[in-house]
């Protein structure tokens, strides 16, 4: 029989983690990863995962809370009619396949180097969204069509499986400089963080099995507890999040995801 008492020690951290994810994925249309896996990485020790596993199986955890957490976001927000399910059903296939070159490239590339490449262009684009004289005006005409759509659209699923988040972040950001009303691009990333969890999950799950030192209940790289506590408060507050974020006023909520994305850019090269 399993120690269960590691898990009950944890549940009230995973609890408030979860619930953190839940509210932040429905305000800012992100999947909770920022907030997932930093939690993870602490707790997951302490649960009977081994060092040389903890960063792959916090992703791999983090990626499958995300799926829930993201498509309860997305209901929300489609409730207000700010999803734009087109440009998700022009992006998934390419999306996909990026998310699955990222899953291939997991025991590969260097995590440090990335963190701080991705950190660097959040707190670029943290200046955009805080600066005085570009509230409001976006830098491109439109979103890229053609062959540059499909290279973003890859992109963005290659970074994201890497980082164990759900490409909410990226996605608000390139719609919103390409002169998407902030809201819609939000809700729009809500259901980008669904179909990109889904086959990076699965991809986490096949490239872990047979590994030793995962912890009990691990499926995988997916600590199927740990995900099960974090889904359980994350679709509570997600709905949350949506209303907080369609209660606030357009210029307002830019400035706020610009905090956000300051916040997260200094913690991204700071840790790494």
């Amino acid at each position: 029989m399993h120690d269960l008492a590691p898990l009950i020690y944890a549940l009230p951290a995973l609890l408030v983690a979860g619930a953190a994810a839940g509210f932040a994925g429905g305000l800012f249309g992100i999947g909770g990863g920022f907030v997932v896996v930093p939690a993870l990485m602490f707790l997951l020790p302490h649960l009977g995962v081994s060092n040389e596993h903890i960063a792959h199986v916090a992703v791999g955890t983090s990626l499958a809370s995300i799926i829930v957490t993201s498509l309860r976001s997305t209901q929300a927000h489609a409730l207000r009619g700010a999803v734009d399910f087109g440009l998700l059903k022009s992006w998934a296939l390419w999306v996909v396949l990026g998310t699955g070159v990222g899953t291939g490239l997991a025991n590969f590339v260097s995590g440090n180097q990335l963190a701080l490449i991705f950190g660097s262009g959040v707190l670029a684009f943290a200046v955009y969204f805080l600066s005085p004289t570009r509230i409001g005006a976006p830098i491109f005409a439109g979103l890229p069509t053609g062959l540059p759509r499909a290279g973003l659209a890859s992109a963005l699923g290659v970074f994201s499986t890497l980082l164990g988040i759900g490409g909410g972040t990226l996605t608000t950001v390139t719609m919103t400089v390409c002169g998407a009303p902030i809201h819609r691009a939000i809700g729009t990333a809500a259901g980008m963080g669904a179909v990109i969890a889904v086959p990076a999950t699965l991809g986490f799950i096949v490239i872990g099995l047979g590994e030793t030192g995962r912890g009990w209940g691990a499926l995988g790289y997916v600590h199927l507890p740990a995900a099960a506590a974090l889904i359980a408060t994350s679709v509570v507050f997600a709905p949350l999040g949506v209303a907080a974020a369609h209660h606030l006023a357009p210029a307002i909520l830019r400035r706020v995801f610009g905090i956000y994305l300051a916040l997260i850019g200094v913690l991204m090269i700071v840790k790494f």
